[in-house]
């Protein structure tokens, strides 16, 4: 079960759940997987509403990567994330938000 408190967020794909979480080593994966830009950029395009379908699925993959996920971003092409693509683009805004928030 994800822990709000450390950052975690739960996806469902396929059905089965999974903690994900924006550790520093999954953000700066994200950041090479979006080769051009910054973290900032890209948190100003999720609070904009003006994210990518790439955006999302570049934020979950590295949360699922810092869950402990050991799968790669091809893996999710034909997967059923929860809530479809609304759901994805919930759960990578949540990530970014939980992953920068100051702690309590």
């Amino acid at each position: 079960m994800a822990n709000p408190w450390t950052g975690e967020v739960a996806v469902l794909i396929d059905g089965q759940s999974h903690d994900c979480k924006l550790t520093l080593g999954a953000l700066a994966e994200l950041e090479g997987a979006l080769g051009a830009g910054s973290l900032v950029d890209l948190i100003r395009r999720f609070e904009g509403g003006v994210f990518s379908g790439r955006d999302v699925m570049a934020v979950i993959v590295a949360g699922l990567r810092g869950g402990g996920w050991t799968g790669k971003s091809a893996d999710l092409i034909a997967a059923e994330i929860e809530g479809g693509p609304v759901g994805a683009a919930k759960v990578a805004a949540t990530l970014l938000a939980r992953a920068f928030a100051a702690p309590p």
